[in-house]
């Protein structure tokens, strides 16, 4: 994890230390940001550091925060479908045609398509990015040629929007993101759309390089080999600007 990071993992371990009984849920909820692997593992480090030093109450406190910590990744990372009715199934399924039915109409305008999440911001979470990876892999094997680069635009568009959403949990926001772009790229292979394919691929790679959830060090090395595809057509001589703006954020 970079230095900016650990810091700021440090400052939330210390709130939590220092705030009053009963308001740690609230200080947990307002950096959600900061909810992933890399927390948990400076909680441990931090834990069996104060217990080092004798305070063992607060280790204590830090170790059964750990445990908190690593079971709600765990959940975040399962979706139970025997738990879901078929009606909240049809729900899921039909949020994303709006969604993708807004996104389609606008081009993806965030004026247009944000309101639409703001008001349904219960359902962007691992049902969704479940529901959303199913839908279109399914869907995209049923269509024609154009079709599927029609929904794939779609798809994408909306990705690029969930991406920079700024309300909802922030974690599943990227989630999300990262499934519409996987699937968008069943479409934009390669060979077939080379440029369309290096622009998801930089896509990719920005929302692997901020994932929340996983491992840090994975989630970085993914965003680097996206970088690395997309340059494979984001060449000095055919496209110099996004090139250098590839280069740019691979260096990141």
């Amino acid at each position: 994890m970079n230095e900016q990071r650990q810091q700021a993992y440090i400052q939330l371990i210390q709130s939590l230390l220092s705030c009053p009984s009963g308001e740690e849920p609230e200080i947990l909820a307002a950096n959600q940001e900061l909810i992933d692997t890399g927390l948990l593992q400076m909680v441990e480090a931090v834990a069996q550091m104060l217990l080092q030093e004798g305070d063992e109450n607060n280790a204590r406190w830090l170790e059964g925060l750990a445990n908190y910590l690593r079971e709600g990744l765990k959940q975040d990372n399962e979706v139970d479908w025997q738990s879901l009715s078929e009606e909240e199934i049809q729900t899921y399924l039909q949020f994303l045609g709006e969604v993708l039915l807004t996104t389609a109409d606008s081009g993806g305008d965030a004026q247009v398509v944000y309101p639409l999440l703001a008001q349904n911001t219960d359902k962007l979470d691992g049902v969704f990015a479940e529901i959303l990876r199913r839908w279109g892999t399914n869907t995209l094997g049923e269509v024609s040629v154009d079709e599927a680069e029609s929904i794939a635009v779609h798809i994408g568009n909306f990705s690029n929007r969930i991406q920079q959403f700024p309300l909802g949990n922030k974690a599943n926001n990227m989630e999300i993101a990262i499934t519409g772009y996987e699937i968008a790229l069943e479409v934009y292979t390669f060979d077939a759309f080379p440029q369309q394919w290096a622009t998801t691929q930089n896509n990719l790679a920005i929302a692997y390089r901020n994932r929340i959830r996983g491992e840090r060090a994975d989630n970085l090395e993914n965003a680097i080999a996206c970088y690395q595809e997309a340059l494979k057509v984001r060449t000095f001589d055919a496209f110099p600007q996004q090139w250098a703006t590839t280069q740019n954020n691979l260096a990141i």
